[in-house]
């Protein structure tokens, strides 16, 4: 959507004032390879995505709260003296955690806010609408405030606005690839200590395709807790051998095949195998981009899914149909599911000039195979949350927010 018309949108939502609106973006991301790693302290390769949520505010003279969205029709108004009971189980919930956690981290607002957001990011689809929601509430609201910007501290913040206020157990690696994004970069974050760096995503002539399946997650919450479990399992069983260790990727691949058979139950060690292999491809993957070797890149997206499906077992039939028809396109390196699984999307590194033929073709097969209408995204890395400059509120933000 046109910047000047989300303007016309926010005025009429609120009415003139002489104070001026302010335009900020934070984007969606992708995890490129190292899927459900975050939880046992490995390695992940996240990546922000050039769309997401742009948040337009302005202040207020009073202490009045107002929060609307282009997405849906629910609104709120409230005092910020509130905020703490504010919970609606809504989308507003999101923004509200994080003005909660400003206020309990000693920078609570001190007046009024008219929020407008619109979201071009597919709701449910894995690619993290909440995180991008969260963070830039934060962002705008430090630095109206005027407040230090510090964007490991926004991802904790929000991820602790998540956590505790809307309720949903998430690991860091959503939020801190919003906060964190750089254009034509994805990070390699050690999610155990935040560690972090910049790895050049230097695609030229490909591109990255992102496949919804629009497949209903609804296994997602009972079987991430129950993979998290396992892995505590295996944990609990490994510590026989390593009594140190608290996290299953805290071992090297040779530590982990010479205890293996201490694990007793053959799922849970199928399980701890892909947490193991998989916290090594990331690093492998690394490798591969810092030599420019997008073929080898893709070998290890290709075997990420294969492991997530054979070993981890958090894919499913949509997924997999999407995977293999994706793989059979002249053109595509490598093709795997992203996110928790269960459904959502999947993520494809393709050829420019096959990119056309991928969505045609891939579209065509997936929807006769599952009667299912897929919806596919063409896009590129891009940077992590920001202010827009004054001058895009007359130019086109639709690969921007």
């Amino acid at each position: 959507m046109e910047a000047s018309k989300l303007l016309s949108r926010f005025e009429q939502q609120y009415g003139a004032s002489p104070a001026p609106v302010r335009f900020f973006h934070a984007p969606g991301r992708v995890n490129l390879i190292g899927e459900h790693i975050d939880y046992n302290g490995g390695y992940v390769l996240p990546a922000a995505l050039e769309f997401g949520t742009t948040l337009l505010i302005r202040e207020r003279e009073d202490h009045c709260v107002r929060l609307a969205t282009t997405n849906f029709e629910y609104q709120l108004e409230i005092d910020v003296s509130a905020l703490a009971d504010a919970k609606q189980d809504q989308w507003t919930d999101y923004p509200i955690g994080v003005m909660n956690q400003l206020q309990q981290s000693d920078r609570g607002l001190t007046k009024g806010y008219e929020l407008l957001f619109h979201g071009d990011i597919p709701n449910g689809a894995g690619l993290s609408s909440s995180a991008s929601l969260e963070v830039v509430t934060a962002y705008a609201l430090l630095t109206l405030e005027g407040h230090h910007i510090d964007r490991t501290d926004i991802a904790l913040l929000s991820q602790r606005a998540e956590n505790r206020f809307v309720g949903v157990n998430c690991g860091i690696m959503d939020q801190f690839a919003v906060a964190q994004g750089k254009l034509d970069h994805a990070i390699l974050l050690l999610c155990d200590t935040l560690e972090y760096t910049h790895v050049p995503f230097q695609t030229d002539g490909y591109c990255l395709i992102i496949g919804n399946t629009n497949k209903r997650r609804g296994l997602v919450d009972s079987k991430y807790n129950e993979r998290r479990a396992q892995c505590e399992e295996a944990v609990r069983a490994l510590q026989a051998a390593y009594p140190h260790m608290t996290l299953l990727a805290h071992l090297t691949a040779e530590q982990f095949e010479a205890e293996a058979d201490k694990i007793a139950d053959d799922t849970v060690r199928a399980r701890a195998a892909h947490v193991i292999a998989e916290n090594d491809r990331v690093k492998q993957s690394v490798d591969a981009l810092k030599n420019n070797d997008l073929i080898r890149f893709g070998e290890l997206m290709n075997a990420s899914h294969d492991s997530l499906r054979d070993l981890y077992e958090v894919s499913c039939e949509e997924l997999d149909i999407m995977v293999k028809e994706a793989r059979c396109i002249e053109g595509t390196l490598g093709s795997r599911m992203t996110g928790a699984g269960f459904g959502g999307c999947t993520v494809s590194l393709v050829r420019e000039d096959a990119a056309e033929q991928f969505v045609v073709r891939v579209g065509a097969a997936y929807e006769e195979q599952t009667g299912l209408h897929p919806e596919f995204y063409i896009c590129r890395v891009g940077d992590g949350v920001r202010e827009l400059a004054p001058l895009a509120k007359t130019a086109k933000i639709d690969k921007e927010g």
